[in-house]
């Protein structure tokens, strides 16, 4: 497994530009040290219990991400907030391509790091530390992308995906998974009620850790939506260049996978 924590670009250039990314202040904002404070102590058991806190929800859900995503031979592919490595370890699986993970937690991180060291298919991923604002990577380095669970921990979510369009070829691939609100009224309300009261309770019996993750999810998901509902998300998807989003509700709505193309840019576009 090939490794690489910083900045260098490794792929043809670097994303410095001012301009089109955030300032560094911007990188430690109060929502990025919220999310980075929330995972520092999950990696461990992070993979059994996001399923079993989903009701076995959150593998078919990655299921879906891969399959929107359709990964072919002898691509390159980018996974965002990669975690321990779970969509990269089912996007290898799928096909002989090559994963590059990122992700902002050193933690999690480790716990990719670790799965990977003791599979057979560590030679075909890289992981690297780094944030979705500001990807260190050349314009259009990548055939598709992957992201979950992301864009409710950034501050301006139609930036971020400006910035992940970017490293997309035209004619790749985007996909994300990210947990939804039900729509219909009997789902809502069980929805609500599970992350109101049950999701802490089973939280707390795990762990301290994950009692904080248990109490946070629910209003930082509804909190979300109240700011960025689905059609707004999918305008966001459109005006960073990509075209064709798809929005799939999954598990009556619990579940959210969106995919689309990127588009070719105008043949006038470099002109000015």
């Amino acid at each position: 497994m090939v490794e690489c924590g910083g900045l260098e670009n490794r792929f043809g250039g670097d994303s410095s530009d001012e301009g089109s990314n955030p300032s560094p202040s911007a990188l430690t904002s109060p929502t990025k040290r919220q999310a980075l404070d929330l995972f520092r102590n999950l990696p461990r058991r992070y993979d059994q219990l996001s399923a079993a806190l989903s009701f076995g929800q959150d593998p078919r859900w990655r299921r879906a991400l891969v399959d929107a995503v359709a990964p072919a031979a002898g691509e390159r592919i980018l996974d965002v907030a990669t975690g321990t490595g779970m969509v990269a370890v089912e996007l290898l699986a799928r096909a002989d391509c090559t994963v590059v993970g990122l992700d902002q937690s050193a933690e999690m991180l480790a716990g990719a790091r670790a799965r990977f060291a003791a599979s057979s298919d560590g030679a075909r991923v890289e992981l690297v530390e780094g944030q979705a604002e500001r990807l260190p990577f050349a314009d259009a380095t990548f055939d598709a992308l992957t992201f979950t669970y992301l864009l409710r921990y950034v501050d301006d979510p139609p930036a971020t995906m400006r910035e992940l369009a970017r490293v997309v070829r035209p004619g790749g691939r985007v996909a994300s998974l990210e947990f939804g609100v039900p729509p219909r009224v009997l789902p809502r309300l069980a929805w609500r009620f599970y992350t109101a009261v049950g999701l802490p309770v089973l939280g707390r019996v795990f762990s301290r850790d994950w009692a904080a993750v248990g109490r946070f999810l629910g209003p930082s998901i509804a909190g979300y939506y109240a700011r960025h509902p689905l059609p707004a998300i999918a305008g966001y998807w459109r005006d960073a260049g990509l075209q064709d989003v798809s929005v799939r509700r999954m598990s009556f709505g619990g579940g959210v996978v969106m995919s689309a193309t990127r588009s070719s840019p105008p043949a006038d576009a470099g002109e000015h």
